[in-house]
């Protein structure tokens, strides 16, 4: 391969993987848009101890299972294990934007002082 050929090879591998973040990106968007639909910003402000102390909870939750489904190799019952990290993502984001005082209800640090 030329070095031409391995530049162009790599600028194509750069834009599939720029592609497929982004798509990847989008969709957990919408999923977060629509779950947020559903359940208001109210979950996360009045979790007890807090919207990071809520998010922490549920982050562990998410955590615990893919590790249970993929340590001991089991196959999931209720949803894909691609939805457990598509959930995890999105509560981490959430949580940047509790950080940033830009989820309703909720200010970080708990009590509302930087």
């Amino acid at each position: 391969m030329t070095l031409q050929e391995w530049g162009e090879y790599l600028d194509s591998a750069e834009a599939v993987f720029d592609e497929n973040v982004f798509n990847i990106v989008d969709e957990l968007a919408g999923l977060l848009i629509q779950k947020q639909a559903d359940y208001g910003p109210y979950n996360i402000a009045s979790a007890p101890g807090g919207a990071m102390n809520g998010l922490l909870v549920r982050m562990h939750d998410k955590l615990a299972r893919i590790v249970n489904l993929t340590k001991y190799n089991k196959t999931p019952q209720n949803e894909p294990l691609q939805d457990s990290f598509m959930d995890l993502a999105n509560y981490c984001i959430i949580a940047i934007m509790v950080m940033r005082n830009q989820w309703e209800g909720a200010t970080y640090p708990e009590g509302g002082t930087k």
